[in-house]
């Protein structure tokens, strides 16, 4: 994801130069190729080859591992091992094309050491070391393979990262590898290289693009579902680890959070654009179903009101049957029909198709249909169009946020005159807060909310007494480095526009207390951060709201799964009139950690007595 911090000296200038184009191939380079030269003398023991851009000549190896699809080219290994386990045995050699190697071949490689950039230099990732524009002489096949290097709980050191140099822009480049000390470093020093794990708890289900994610530190921040959950940006969960296939186009095991992958998984281990280091299996184990199964959230008591939220990931029209009865069934069935319900990534009624309709009419009756079919209460709906293709999201489609309620049970308060551009205020009316339109959108012309969808808010009577609601999809995480960046930490420039929208959301809720100190209120959606996060912060700041995610034990803490990490994305905030009192709060996990999803989010239920 992309960044633009630039190198420094850790890094020579010609390097920095070339790695523009994702690259670093040396300028300058010696006309005549240097020979004698073995992998770890390429790999060096730091992250960038001190031969960067250097032809070399007769390098040996034993193939290990052939890509025929991608980035194809093979992955070879010394069997004479120089005894520094800061220098890896093993190196990928870019051929472009299809190898012409198997997997076992003693091969002698001619060509230039140069450094890819998964994502390009703007990405901030790490780099992997490689020979590109080879000469391939095979010495003689079917030879046995290097033994693998075994990656286990006891191997990985628990400190996850050194800190990046200052002087460097807080890249770790130019450090010397300490692969006893911290887990970025062990793995670097083994890229390229054959390498295994035993059996593994599957911490991020399989994905459309037939990869999971395994941990090797079984009691690492685990939850009683079998995920790692990510709780600070100072403890990371170093024993993750990514793991694909070699053999293009074989099937790929499904697996859900909490399954086993079973046996011996081996194979080079490489690093890529999205996941970082990747054991790329030659080996594949196999999966032992754990069954896990979705989560059902109890009902409401006649004297609580339920508020949900949940991002129904881009749902339109367009999309199968199938889709909305999922959706519609998880709503009746696993969320037990709640009386108000904020739905995030709803599209208009053409989908994605860019033609500037930016009613959503036709997409949000079909669900509240489909929600009926399956049992559920006939939902009333509000909600305020976009301005086409100012919000965000996938072009054309226009996402929102709509509210759905349960007339039976909750009112609306219209107050009309809301439209996309218009901000809807609060008032002190009979000793009472009230807002201005409703539904109505927060302080649309901030430019927190430029190019992002703007908050919903409504009001609500419940019982008699009344509620606000504001409904919210904040900035996403694009733009932020990866975990495993060469800058440590890793730079999160996505948080500046979610800081600003937090303090436009908080200013607002301090309006609303102003007018009525114990007025409840209601922030609810896909806030796209952290509960330890400076968004979260900035939203409480003041004591005007409480992340009741909090109150669950830290380990129940997550509405997502991404590479491996259980976190938190969706959440509900609190008002102190709600939260002072009981209040009942739960992330319903139905979707992030299955291989078969309805939506990449869990919806969060609240519960409480007005």
């Amino acid at each position: 994801m992309p960044s633009s911090v630039p190198r420094t000296a850790a890094v020579p200038a010609l390097v920095a130069l070339a790695m523009a184009s994702g690259l670093l191939a040396g300028a300058g380079a010696p006309a005549s190729a240097s020979s004698g030269i073995r992998i770890h003398g390429i790999q060096g023991t730091g992250r960038i080859s001190p031969l960067v851009g250097t032809p070399v000549a007769g390098v040996p190896g034993i193939v290990t591992g052939v890509r025929t699809s991608g980035s194809r080219g093979f992955w070879i290994q010394d069997p004479r091992p120089d005894g520094d386990d800061a220098t890896s045995e093993g190196v990928f050699v870019f051929t472009n094309s299809v190898p012409t190697v198997a997997v076992g071949d003693a091969v002698q490689v001619s060509g230039t050491v140069g450094e890819y950039i998964p994502g390009g230099a703007a990405s901030g990732n790490q780099s992997v070391t490689q020979i590109a524009s080879p000469t391939v002489t095979v010495v003689s096949s079917g030879n046995p393979l290097p033994a693998p290097v075994v990656i286990s709980e006891r191997s990985v050191p628990s400190a996850y990262a050194p800190q990046g140099d200052p002087a460097a822009g807080g890249s770790v480049n130019g450090l010397r590898l300490k692969p006893r000390h911290y887990a970025l470093d062990l793995y670097e020093s083994l890229e390229g290289m054959n390498v295994r794990i035993g059996s593994s708890r599957v911490v991020g289900a399989t994905d459309p693009y037939a990869e999971l994610w395994v941990t090797v530190k079984p009691r690492e921040n685990d939850n009683r579902r079998g995920g790692t959950v990510y709780g600070s940006y100072t403890s990371q969960n170093t024993g993750r680890l990514q793991i694909q296939q070699l053999a293009a186009g074989s099937p790929f095991p499904a697996a859900n959070v909490g399954d086993t992958l079973t046996g011996v998984t081996e194979g080079p281990l490489d690093y890529n654009q999205f996941g970082g280091y990747t054991l790329v299996a030659r080996t594949l184990g196999t999966v032992t179903d754990r069954k896990l199964r979705p989560e059902t959230t109890r009902p409401q008591r006649g004297s609580e009101l339920a508020v949900a939220t949940y991002n129904v990931e881009n749902l339109d029209p367009s999309d199968p049957r199938e889709k909305f009865d999922a959706l519609a069934g998880a709503v009746v069935r696993n969320l037990s029909s709640p009386d108000i319900l904020a739905l995030e990534e709803i599209q208009d009624s053409t989908g994605a198709t860019d033609d500037g309709t930016v009613s959503a009419e036709e997409t949000i009756v079909k669900f509240t249909a489909a929600i009926t079919a399956a049992g559920g209460p006939s939902y009333a709906w509000r909600t305020i169009d976009p301005e086409n293709n100012k919000d965000g999201g996938e072009p054309g489609g226009n996402i929102r946020q709509v509210f759905l309620y349960n007339p039976a049970r909750v009112s609306f308060t219209d107050r009309p005159g809301g439209d996309a551009t218009t901000a809807t205020g609060v008032v002190r009316t009979n000793g009472r807060a009230a807002l201005t339109l409703s539904p109505g959108r927060v302080d649309p012309a901030d430019a927190a909310w430029t190019t992002s969808r703007k908050p919903l808010a409504g009001e609500f009577t419940f019982r008699g007494r009344t509620v606000f609601v504001i409904a919210n999809h904040f900035a996403s995480k694009g733009g932020d480095e990866s975990l495993t960046s060469h800058h440590q930490p890793v730079n999160r420039s996505s948080e500046v526009q979610r800081l600003q929208q937090a303090r436009s959301v908080n200013a607002f809720v301090k309006d609303i207390l102003a007018a009525q100190r114990d007025a409840d209120v209601l922030v609810v959606g896909d806030i796209n951060d952290f509960e330890f996060s400076a968004t979260a912060k900035a939203l409480a700041d003041g004591g005007a709201l409480y992340p009741a995610i909090k109150s669950l034990p830290a380990a129940e803490r997550y509405s997502y799964v991404y590479q491996g990490n259980s976190q938190v994305l969706d959440q509900i905030l609190t008002s102190p009139s709600i939260t002072s009192g009981a209040f009942d709060y739960d992330s319903v996990h139905i979707n992030a950690e299955f291989a078969r999803q309805n939506s990449d989010h869990d919806p969060q239920v609240l519960r409480f007595r007005p």
